[in-house]
This record gives structure tokens, C-alpha cells and sequence, in this order.
């Protein structure tokens, strides 16, 4: 990290704003960060269903649902953006019968970063849900606490830091994320193009300086944003204890 501020302060201060803070490259950075805090939010809430169904319950199948859970760790990225291009282009299986264009499009970029995010929040919330136990639900249910209650009262606050934590580990994994994105974004200069491609393109053309300007600009975005996070939770801790 070290080496791209230090290589990114040769440009000089002109420099580093043509193109690190170009219009192009802020509408890269507003896509980016956007659909990677779009595709986090999504996947804490539908996340935090899969692993309660994986922790509270038995079903035939259950091993197979959480081996394919971990099915984005496994898969190269690049395999990941080309199978979600085929199935949600406008003539795939999924993206022919949808009455809104996805690939290709920013909305094909929030797709992708769902899929390889979802189990960064699965497995985080997983162990603090064993651990919680369904004692202090039955407890909350025998003082009179309605489901909804239980679920408010007592489930989440338990559960909110790691719910935190996951979504920080999806925002943070989607902000990077370039192989299963690259494929199904489509790529248009101030619509479906995202940040790392920026970099990419800079690489290509042996502008070293220019790909580390943008890399540390979208550092200290993301620094900034998982500091927020950060505090956050250790605000919610004090006030736990208090």
C-alpha cells in the first residue's frame, strides 16, 4: 500500500486530478462503490435468511445448499461474469423472460457483486447465530415477546456486529472485484464502467503513476467507508455495555 502512494505522489498534484479525478473516473468510482454498497445491503438481508435457515433448521438437502453457498470461493471470477453474462443477456435463460435489461447495463454490475458477496455475509452471521442458540428465543417467548419482538429485540441486537462485519467484507469484496464484473457490465465510459477497469486500461498503456492514482483513490474511499463501519460498531458495543 505503501508503494502506491509513494509511486501516485510522482504525478504531482495536476496530474493526480486529471486522472484520478476525472469525470470519467468519478462516474467509475460512483458505480463501483454504489452497486458494491447496493449489492452489500442486499446481501445482509437475504444472508442473514440463509444462514438462519442453515442454523435453525434441518432439511434434506442442507449440505448441498451450504456447499453451494461457498460456490462463488471456489469459482475463478472470470467463470463466474461470463455464466452470469449467458443466463442474464436479453436473449439467456433468465434475462429473456425479465421485463428490465440486466446485462450490460449498472444493474448487471449489482447482480454480479450479490452473487460473489453473498457468502462473506452467510458465514459471518453463521457461528454467532449457533452460538446465540435458540434458549434466549424461548426465554423472550415465555416473558410474553411476540416473534416480531424476539426477532427485534433480541436476535438482531445480538447479531448486528457480525452483520456489520459481513456487510463491510461484501462492500469491501465488491469494490475491487473486476473477473465476474468485466463480462457482464457492458463497459461503457460513464454508464456501465467500473473502477478497476480504469486501472486496467492505464496498465495497457504502461501509465503506471496514472493506475496507482486511481488504486489510491479508491483505498482511501474504501478506508474511509469500512473506518465509518468500524466505529460504527464500536459505538453500538458501548452502548451495549452501558
Amino acid at each position: 500500500m505503501s508503494a502506491i502512494f509513494i509511486k501516485t505522489a510522482g504525478l504531482g498534484p495536476h496530474a493526480f486530478v486529471a486522472v484520478a479525478l476525472s469525470k470519467r473516473a468519478l462516474s467509475a468510482y460512483r458505480l463501483s462503490f454504489g452497486a458494491a454498497a447496493l449489492a452489500a445491503a442486499i446481501n445482509s438481508v437475504f444472508g442473514l435468511l440463509v444462514a438462519w435457515v442453515l442454523v435453525r433448521y434441518d432439511f434434506a438437502g442442507k449440505r448441498v445448499v451450504s456447499a453451494l453457498v461457498d460456490l462463488p470461493f471456489a469459482l475463478p471470477t472470470a467463470v463466474a461474469g461470463i455464466a452470469l453474462t449467458a443466463l442474464y443477456a436479453p436473449t439467456g435463460w433468465i434475462g429473456a423472460w425479465l421485463p428490465v435489461k440486466v446485462a450490460f447495463e449498472p444493474l448487471g454490475v449489482v447482480v454480479a457483486l450479490t452473487f460473489i458477496g453473498l457468502p462473506f455475509v452467510v458465514r459471518t452471521i453463521e457461528p454467532v447465530l449457533a452460538d446465540l442458540g435458540t434458549d434466549v428465543e424461548e426465554a423472550a417467548a415465555s416473558l410474553g415477546a411476540g416473534r416480531a419482538q424476539t426477532v427485534v429485540r433480541v436476535v438482531l441486537p445480538a447479531i448486528l456486529p457480525a452483520l456489520a462485519t459481513g456487510f463491510a467484507l461484501a462492500f469491501a469484496r465488491g469494490v475491487g472485484e473486476y473477473g465476474s464484473v468485466i463480462f457482464i457490465a457492458g463497459n461503457l465510459p460513464y454508464r456501465s464502467e467500473i473502477a478497476p477497469l480504469l486501472i486496467v486500461q492505464q496498465l495497457e498503456q504502461y501509465n503506471y503513476r496514472g493506475a496507482t492514482a486511481i488504486a489510491a483513490t479508491m483505498l482511501a474511499a474504501s478506508f474511509a467507508v469500512l473506518l465509518a463501519i468500524n466505529l460504527l460498531q464500536a459505538w453500538d458495543r458501548r452502548k451495549m455495555a452501558a
